[in-house]
């Protein structure tokens, strides 16, 4: 029986940065992978969907600006779309796939195995291995699951992954379908509405229960998401249930009742059913071991399960499932068992991104979140007209909004940037806020110049009641209002 310091379960961001830590302790590593090395964050996830995304936008950008190109109508082929991207995804593959196979190499010794196969946990020191003909039983002094998650599936649904997908099976797609259902208004499902709609070959539905997309996010962000989908054709039905679907003639037949009672029928070539992921862990775990589990995923505290030299990391727990969050969970869990993490696990500084049109990335919270906490707070948003990058880039949609404690210090709570650049415009403010730091640092910084963080350097002078551009003259680009815990306050008048 072979043994080793750690066994780590689960190829992807979680368990493959929980293996990476390992070794920096000088630890033996076993990393057991079932399927693909990278698991779904690259295969099926945050890459694969996100090459998808950025190719439709420069799709877009043809469609919208092909006549000023002298480019014209294009038809944009599926096959070699998809062939990019999968160019994308082995290139990230085989990336893994290299340093894996040289680290022993690189580092003089041998600490790593890479081990494919599916692992389950006997009892709290033991793994055993199953496939390619191989099985065999792993002895470790620590064992970390990061099996990742699978894709919530409702038993009424005719889910085939031909013609009713989930998001792991859309790479079986064969062509641009002519049309699309989407079943949920979430962050997943709205960036597939945003880039099958961008390529502008498929007419896309978007069921929604409520009576706006994205739910979680506020107003203002969400009116430009829907502003721009519904131009590009998207047909979003709000306040609707879906209590049918059916495959009918290799199509997709839905039927939808609204809060009103009324009841309609819809027919598509296609359908999607984005409505959450679920952790994975069926016989994963032996019973005796006794391992907490809820109706949420594997409890832990902190990355400790309910046995103690047993970690859980990544989706696996459905904290948050995000490939950050699993690389941050996976390092910490290993800097928790063998040293003193260099860094607390906290969340209130994830950064995030959604790929939508314009993107979306936020760090901290939104104004819900604020209000479902019973805070007052100051916020001013700053639309990108103000912003000269935003104008030399001929796109001037969209906004950058701060939150920021209601009192002096004007500590930053949170920051939401919808447009161009959105991205790159908030890991300055996630390292003030994990220091509960003021947007007044931000404020007197030179940013280079022209930039998107400019705007973030405009708002921090508005709060500070010393800005280039006067709210009150501004007020169609600028607002600058304190929530007192009841209601709006202007707060330059």
């Amino acid at each position: 029986m072979k043994k080793f310091d750690v066994c780590v379960i689960g190829g992807g961001p979680a368990g493959y940065a929980a293996a990476m830590r390992a070794i920096d302790f000088g630890k033996s590593v076993a990393l057991i992978e079932k399927d693909k090395l990278g698991g779904a964050g690259i295969h099926q996830g945050a890459l694969w969907s996100k090459t998808w995304w950025e190719i439709s936008r420069e799709a877009r950008m043809i469609n919208v600006h092909g006549n000023a190109l002298n480019v014209g109508s294009t038809e944009f082929s599926y096959e070699k779309v998809k062939g990019e991207v999968a160019q994308a995804v082995d290139q990230r593959v085989n990336l893994l796939t290299h340093h894996m196979q040289n680290i022993n190499l690189g580092l003089g010794g041998d600490l790593f195995e890479y081990i494919h196969g599916t692992g389950r946990v006997t009892s709290k020191n033991t793994v055993e291995v199953s496939g390619n003909g191989q099985d065999q039983c792993l002895e470790a002094q620590y064992i970390i699951l990061a099996t990742g998650s699978v894709p919530r599936k409702l038993p009424h649904l005719p889910i085939d992954e031909e013609i009713v997908f989930t998001s792991d099976g859309l790479s079986n797609l064969t062509h641009f379908p002519k049309s699309i259902v989407i079943v949920g208004a979430g962050v997943i499902g709205c960036e597939f509405a945003t880039i099958f709609s961008n390529f502008g070959h498929t007419k896309v539905h978007l069921i929604d229960k409520g009576d706006r997309i994205l739910p979680f996010e506020d107003e203002d962000v969400v009116k430009v998401i829907e502003k721009n989908l519904e131009a590009k054709g998207v047909l979003i039905h709000r306040n609707s249930k879906l209590i049918e679907m059916r495959v009918e003639e290799e199509e997709v037949v839905y039927i939808l009742e609204y809060t009103d009672g009324n009841k309609e029928s819809f027919r598509v070539e296609k359908g999607l059913i984005s409505i959450g992921r679920v952790p994975q862990y069926d016989k994963l775990l032996d019973d005796s071991l006794g391992v907490e589990i809820d109706d949420r995923g594997i409890k832990d505290d902190l990355t400790q399960t309910s046995v103690s030299n047993i970690y859980a990391v990544g989706d696996i727990t459905a904290d948050i499932s995000l490939v950050n969050v699993g690389e941050l969970e996976g390092r910490y869990a290993v800097e928790r068992i063998f040293g003193k993490p260099e860094q607390p696990l906290i969340y209130k500084n994830i950064s995030t991104i959604m790929f939508l049109d314009p993107e979306v990335a936020g760090v901290g919270m939104n104004e819900i979140q604020a209000k479902q906490a019973g805070l007052q707070y100051k916020m001013v948003s700053l639309n990108y007209e103000t912003i000269s990058r935003a104008t030399a880039m001929r796109n001037t949609q969209g906004f950058i909004k701060v939150l920021v404690t209601n009192d002096d210090e004007m500590n930053i709570l949170g920051m939401r940037v919808v447009g161009e650049h959105a991205s790159s415009a908030i890991q300055a403010v996630a390292l003030l806020i994990s220091q509960d730091n003021s947007i007044k640092e931000l404020a007197e910084l030179i940013h280079p110049h022209p930039s998107i963080i400019e705007g973030i350097q405009e708002c921090g002078r508005i709060l500070m009641g010393k800005p280039l551009f006067k709210p009150r003259v501004l007020r169609n680009a600028i607002r600058c209002q304190v929530w007192d815990g009841n209601e709006y306050q202007d707060l330059v008048e």
